[in-house]
């Protein structure tokens, strides 16, 4: 792999051509070199610097749906709009299966597309939002139902934006297609880390996707990692 200035045409591609057919998911992480998305009390603002928040809005701008799980929301109160880039934003989805999204998120009470908090359990929705009930027994909504329920709405091109679990979640039973992973200049030492898969017993089980490297402006690395080998369905 050899690094070269970010070729926005060609990382872009893959979102653009996505089959009409079935579901393609992104999914995005921004971490340090040590595989840190935040330190051991919570802080991450900012890890990643200007140019990778900026392509973080580009990706919003380019699909249908932008995904995070409700520790997130409850972290950080994502808008999950579309600010520092032209773009129309998508349909916001927070995984909450035990209704702890606040009415006071800001996912609620700003941008102009809808808010579904996807449930495994009937309940009265927030004010701004609307309710995807999914299969699933107590917390665990796989991945797979998620995005086939958002497949069946017309949302074809979905973004996983976060946290790490949900991230690491979603590659491990196979429902993405593609990884950008953002990796910032930065060692932290100790902290939250990133992507946090099964244990593997030996080498031969570890992803091993193609990948493309780009150095955007201000020192961040992004990996455009191509995952389709380890779709399932």
């Amino acid at each position: 792999m050899t690094p070269e200035k970010v070729d926005f045409a060609a990382v872009f591609q893959p979102i653009m051509n996505a089959p009409a057919d079935r579901p393609f998911v992104l999914a995005q992480l921004g971490q340090s070199l040590d595989g840190r998305i935040a330190t051991a009390s919570g802080e991450s603002r900012w890890i990643n610097g200007p140019s990778a928040l900026d392509h973080l809005h580009r990706l919003r701008a380019s699909v249908d749906a932008v995904v995070v799980g409700i520790g997130t929301v409850l972290a950080d109160d994502p808008r999950l709009t579309v600010r520092r880039v032209a773009g129309a934003e998508p349909v916001r989805v927070i995984i909450d299966p035990r209704g702890r999204l606040p009415s006071s998120a800001r996912c609620l009470t700003t941008g102009n597309q809808p808010c579904l908090i996807v449930t495994n359990r009937e309940r009265d929705p927030p004010e701004g939002a609307e309710l995807m009930l999914v299969k699933g027994e107590g917390e665990r909504l796989a991945p797979s139902d998620i995005v086939g329920a958002l497949f069946a709405r017309g949302l074809k091109r979905i973004l996983v934006e976060g946290g790490a679990s949900t991230v690491s979640d979603f590659i491990g039973s196979g429902a993405v297609d593609r990884l950008h992973l953002l990796v910032a200049p930065m060692i932290l030492g100790s902290g939250i880390p990133g992507l946090t898969l099964s244990p593997i017993g030996n080498l031969d089980q570890a992803l091993r996707p193609e990948t493309r490297v780009h150095i955007l402006d201000g020192g961040d690395v992004l990996f455009d990692c191509d995952l389709r080998h380890e779709r399932r369905g």
